[in-house]
């Protein structure tokens, strides 16, 4: 069993600078930041025992913390460009393990799944558990679990620039050396786009949240209701790639490599 001086720990990582749809956690949706719904759902979550927000030390990012503040969350402060970095100091500060790995760019994530995951995690014997590895569920609803042993390994060994901008490049690139699961949908729905990193991604998220109220807190099997009914709504962003932000740092590994 997991050491009793150990938290079971949300960690969402948070930041202003996205480049692509800028201050994108600020964004409204029914009136309220995009930031406040990904709080309100993870709070939601059996068994985590902490939630922190891991943001950058930037003057831009202080809106974060008073957000955190105005929603009695914890807040890590630490390296923007060195995310790796951060989020382990922000996991060792708060004696974090095992970590649960959400982004904030995440307003639809379902706390039922992640409940799931979480079960399956503490009664299984593995470094990190995930449902990205090979996806099956909608992006959008990414959940990582992994040990504080796992992230220590990762942030003293990752080199490339891909495994220090994103937390977990290293763990899922070295199967050999981490002992990873992959959880699965018994369908295939990794087609559906329900994180947000453009304009088009925010407009289907308020639409879902408007068709949803005043419920605030609903699983992905609802929004899959409301797609059924609504075929449309999927129209608005299926043209965008996943991942495009890691893609981004993949190509700088090989030019600094050239």
């Amino acid at each position: 069993m997991k050491n009793n001086s150990k938290k079971i720990t949300v960690i969402i990582q948070v930041r202003t600078g996205s480049q692509r749809l800028p201050k994108k956690v600020l964004r409204k949706i029914l009136k309220k930041p995009m930031i406040w719904y990904v709080l309100k759902r993870v709070k939601k979550i059996k068994h985590i025992e902490q939630i922190i927000i891991a943001t950058t030390l930037e003057k831009k990012d202080d809106v974060i913390v008073q957000i955190a503040k105005e929603n009695n969350i914890s807040v890590f402060r630490g390296e923007s460009s060195d995310v790796l970095n951060r989020f382990y100091n922000c996991a060792k500060q708060f004696n974090a393990d095992p970590i649960i790995r959400i982004t904030s760019d995440c307003p639809l994530i379902d706390p039922f799944l992640v409940e799931k995951i979480l079960d399956f995690y503490l009664n299984h014997n593995f470094d990190y558990v995930s449902n990205t590895l090979e996806p099956t569920y909608p992006d959008g609803l990414d959940t990582e679990i992994f040990s504080f042993k796992c992230l220590e390994n990762a942030v003293m060994n990752a080199k490339l620039k891909s495994e220090r901008e994103h937390v977990v490049p290293y763990i899922k690139n070295h199967p050999k050396k981490f002992n990873l699961f992959n959880y699965r949908n018994e369908k295939d729905l990794s087609q559906y786009r329900w994180t947000v990193d453009e304009k088009e991604d925010l407009i289907f998220v308020r639409k879902i949240y408007n068709k949803m109220k005043p419920k605030i807190i609903f699983s992905y099997q609802d929004i899959l209701e409301i797609i059924s009914e609504f075929p449309d709504l999927i129209e608005i962003n299926k043209n965008f790639k996943r991942n495009e932000g890691y893609a981004k740092s993949l190509q700088y590994d090989t030019l600094s490599k050239s």
